[in-house]
């Protein structure tokens, strides 16, 4: 007995109908299912007895991104920038939403630089901010102020503790 085309049609459109089902869910599994990595998070010791929660910037968009589009920090928190490798690397506070101090740090994890409430910029053209002419692995945002309320300075040795 022969099909009809139209019947023919009909068991195609079902067929796609049901790949495109089964394509769906598989995606949709696979979002719980894949190992998503968290957010890397390194603690931060002063020689005060001070520790900060610092988000770490350790990709070349963490890196070109920091904290920008932000409407603030988080209490006891900040950005943590690991540079590829040491030198005179900068950073810059473009579409940032708050003022910050910075922190340059060699591989030592001596403080070698030290910025103080660096303005926001939401210019085309910001400034780039270096420790010249020190060469630094790390760079700390903080909230601005915090230099000042914990008596940084520069020379003090950080610590630095991953949380798992």
């Amino acid at each position: 007995m022969a099909t009809s085309p139209t019947s023919d049609w009909g068991q195609k459109k079902k067929r796609i109908v049901t790949l495109a089902l089964m394509a769906v869910f598989l995606m949709s599994a696979s979002f719980f299912l894949i190992d998503r990595k968290e957010e890397t998070i390194i603690v931060v010791s002063f020689p005060n007895g001070r520790e900060l929660e610092m988000e770490v910037a350790d990709t070349p968009e963490k890196l070109l991104v920091g904290l920008a589009f932000r409407e603030t920090l988080p209490e006891n928190g900040g950005m943590l920038y690991i540079f590829e490798s040491t030198g005179q690397n900068h950073v810059w506070t473009k579409e940032y939403r708050f003022p910050v101090d910075m922190m340059w740090v060699d591989e030592s994890h001596h403080i070698v630089g030290l910025k103080e409430n660096v303005a926001p910029c939401r210019e085309n053209d910001c400034p780039k901010y270096s420790s010249s002419p020190e060469a630094v692995r790390y760079a700390i945002q903080t909230g601005a102020g915090f230099i000042k309320q914990e008596g940084v300075t520069i020379g003090l040795e950080l610590k630095y503790t991953l949380r798992m």
